[in-house]
This record gives C-alpha cells, sequence and structure tokens, in this order.
C-alpha cells in the first residue's frame, strides 16, 4: 500500500502510460478514410474543441482571475488540448462498434492526462498520497533529541508534525511541520539559524515538503556542510487549507500574533537557536510569501533576512472590497497600512535587514509586483536579491529553484558558512 501511495503522478510509468493511452485513443479515432465531409467534421470538431479551451483559459485566466495568478502557457495548452481531444470524441460518437467505444474511452482519458499535464506543470501533487492528502510525516519527538542522536557522519535531517501552542494568539492552528538538521540532533547541538517558512493558499505545512522538496534541497546542502543547516519550522498561517486570515490580526484569527509571538517562543524555548535577528529567517511562497515580507519587514527585531517566492503586491482575501470588509473592518487605511511596501516604508530606515525576491520568469504578474517590492525595500534601507527562475511560473518549480539558489545566501546571512 506504501509503495502505490508514493507512485509518482508527476513523471514515471503511471504518467507515461496514461499519455500513451490517450495518445492512441486520439490516432484510432483519426485513423480512418476520409470524404470531404467527414474531413470537414473532423477538422471542425478539433478547431472548435481548441478554440473553446483557448478562450476559457484566457476568461478564467486573464479576464475573470478566478486563481489568482496568470496560467502558464504549458496549462493553457493543456486545457487548448483537452477540449480538442473532448470535441474529437464527441464528433466520433456517431461512429459504430469499436471506434464509438474508443470515443467514449477517450473523453475520461483526455481528462485524466490534461490534469496530470497540468499538475505536472504547477508540481503541487507529486504522488498518489499527496492526491489524496493521506498525511507522510508522523509525530518529531523533539523532546527525545539526546536519546536519538544522529550517529557520526550522518548528514540527513529528520521531518516530522509538532503542535505549536497558540498561548498568547489563541490561533487555530493546524499542525506545523519541522525539519530537524543532523547537527541539531547531537547531544550538544550547535547554535543554529531558523527558517521560518509558510506554505501558500491554498494549502497545508506540508506542501513546502511534498511539493516543494525543501527537504532534499536542505539534505544535499547539509551533506556538504557537516550536517548543518538551518532548522525550518513551517507553521500553519491560515487554519484550515480554504482559509486565509492574510497574516494579520482580525476576525479571522490572530494569524500574525500566532507567527510572531507563539512561534518564536516555541522555536527558543524548544531548540538551541540563534538569539539575535541575524540568525533568523521568514520565508514564503504565494500568499506564504506575501506574509513573509508583511512580517519580516514589520518585524525587524525578530528576523533579519526574507524570502519572499512569488509573494503578491497586497494581502487579499477576494477583491479589495471584500478584504477591507473582513479582514480590516472596513477600514481602506488599515488595508492599505498591511501592504508590503507601506510596511517597507513605515519601517525605514533599516540597518540590517535584507529581502531575497524570487520570482518564476514566466509569472509575469508576480515578476513586476517582486521588482514594485525590490524598488521599495531598497528606497527603505534594505539589501535585495532578486532570483528569477528559468522557464517557471507560478508553481512549485520556481520554489524548488528558489530555495536551492536563497540556501546558500541565507547561511551567509545567518552564520551558517561552514567549511566542509
Amino acid at each position: 500500500m506504501a509503495a502505490l501511495l508514493d507512485t509518482s503522478i508527476v513523471a514515471g510509468p503511471v504518467v507515461v502510460v496514461l499519455y500513451v493511452l490517450a495518445g492512441l485513443a486520439v490516432l484510432l479515432v483519426l485513423v480512418r478514410r476520409y470524404s470531404g465531409i467527414v474531413f470537414f467534421r473532423v477538422a471542425a470538431s478539433l478547431s472548435a474543441g481548441a478554440l473553446f479551451g483557448w478562450v476559457l483559459a484566457w476568461l478564467t485566466s486573464d479576464v475573470w482571475d478566478l486563481f489568482g495568478v496568470s496560467l502558464s502557457m504549458v496549462t493553457r495548452g493543456w486545457v487548448v488540448a483537452v477540449f480538442a481531444g473532448i470535441g474529437l470524441a464527441i464528433n466520433s460518437l456517431t461512429g459504430r462498434g469499436w471506434r464509438r467505444g474508443v470515443a467514449i474511452a477517450l473523453i475520461p482519458l483526455c481528462l485524466l492526462a490534461a490534469a496530470a499535464g497540468i499538475n505536472a506543470d504547477f508540481g503541487q501533487y507529486t504522488t498518489v498520497r499527496a492526491a489524496l492528502g493521506v498525511p507522510l510525516y508522523g509525530a518529531l519527538d523533539v523532546g527525545a533529541t539526546a536519546a536519538t542522536a544522529s550517529s557520526v557522519g550522518e548528514t540527513a535531517g529528520s521531518i516530522g508534525t509538532v503542535t505549536i501552542p497558540a498561548t498568547v494568539s489563541g490561533f487555530d492552528a493546524r499542525p506545523a511541520i519541522v525539519y530537524l538538521p543532523a547537527a541539531a540532533r547531537t547531544a550538544h547541538p550547535p547554535v543554529l539559524p531558523v527558517v521560518v517558512m509558510l506554505s501558500g493558499q491554498p494549502g497545508t505545512p506540508a506542501d513546502v515538503f511534498t511539493a516543494g522538496k525543501l527537504d532534499a534541497i536542505l539534505d544535499t546542502y547539509a551533506a556538504a556542510h557537516a550536517g548543518q543547516t538551518p532548522i525550518v519550522v513551517v507553521p500553519d498561517q491560515l487554519g484550515a487549507a480554504d482559509r486565509n486570515p492574510m497574516c494579520v490580526d482580525s476576525v479571522l484569527g490572530n494569524s500574525a500574533s500566532y507567527l510572531t509571538v507563539d512561534v518564536p517562543a516555541w522555536i527558543r524555548s524548544t531548540f538551541s537557536v540563534a538569539a539575535s535577528p541575524a540568525g533568523w529567517t521568514i520565508a514564503g511562497f504565494s500568499q506564504g510569501g506575501t506574509c513573509s515580507i508583511q512580517l519580516g519587514a514589520a518585524h525587524p527585531e525578530l528576523f533579519g533576512t526574507i524570502l519572499d517566492i512569488s509573494g503578491e503586491l497586497v494581502p487579499r482575501n477576494g477583491d479589495a472590497a471584500h478584504t477591507i470588509q473582513t479582514a480590516f473592518a472596513g477600514s481602506a487605511t488599515a488595508y492599505a497600512a498591511a501592504a508590503p511596501a507601506a510596511i517597507l516604508a513605515a519601517h525605514a530606515p533599516y540597518s540590517n535587514l535584507h529581502i531575497i525576491f524570487a520570482v518564476g520568469a514566466g509569472d509575469t504578474r508576480f515578476l513586476a509586483w517582486a521588482n514594485t517590492l525590490d524598488a521599495a525595500a531598497t528606497a527603505a534601507g534594505a539589501g535585495t536579491d532578486l532570483i528569477v527562475s528559468p522557464g517557471t511560473a507560478h508553481d512549485w518549480h520556481t520554489v524548488q529553484f528558489a530555495w536551492t539558489t536563497a540556501l546558500p545566501l541565507i547561511a551567509a546571512r545567518t552564520g551558517l558558512a561552514v567549511t566542509p
């Protein structure tokens, strides 16, 4: 059962077989004797389906903005392809015998192939387990560090879930995920830097590892640096996958207080970590990226480094009117003050804050926002870096590239430049 749950659905045999079956079904439907009218009907069905798919992708992404991000060209291509295939299948339903059966089978095959292709493009659900929401990580016994100290030469980190009490905030958070490097599991662990990493919305803390592959990135770094990486804590800033309290304190929940009071207090009381903000980083992807710069810019006494991956220009929960009403008690002034650029200006000049912006080259909207915030951060006295991930958009591939590129920068900033 574990092997089945851990089967890849973004690459490998399952996806290849699915693509091959869909392609064979298309070929079987297309291979036939053509008269003028039959050729016209086939061409018209393909063209009509493709046009419908293109218009649907354009409307949902660029006009209605249903997802809050622009669909990549790869995803748009899959939408066009799936509706072209469905159009072909519908046209072929008038056939008889096996051809009609293949046409019927082509519809679900097209849908499944497109779903697999779009998922592979975004990188959200990497395995059957992730798609079904079956937990991968068990509880991390943070109190048993000495008893389970890592063996000499071991460099891989440990991952598990923890409950971080919302003592001050009362925020109804889901369990957090912690990556504990091998160096932290020794009998006398060194003082290590901390990264507070936030997933996107909708999402879960586990996404950072299952989709973002952060554990593999950290393990690779640790193997070359004596088992030392930052301790990475991924708390829940949402409360549920479909909620978005926008990392502010409001009637939607005291998310900001949870992340800036309860979470740091728990980390300091649990692990051997850096005392000064120079050793602390806050990071996030998408909605989590927005949170990272909101909270990091507002609390330079806590965080010395920010990694904002594909963050938004302003926090939002629906459109601006809905956001202002639900989270800011109807105050447009309070909403404006919560924008990252406004926070940067309000806390300027910074003396020792560094912000790393990362975004996919194909994520044009968020790339423009990253450039805007980069300029605002520079004007406020913060140091900045801009990482542009080639060939990716608003997806987890961008997160992987961003972390791979930014980790050495974070290590140097937080005092973890260990000589192998």
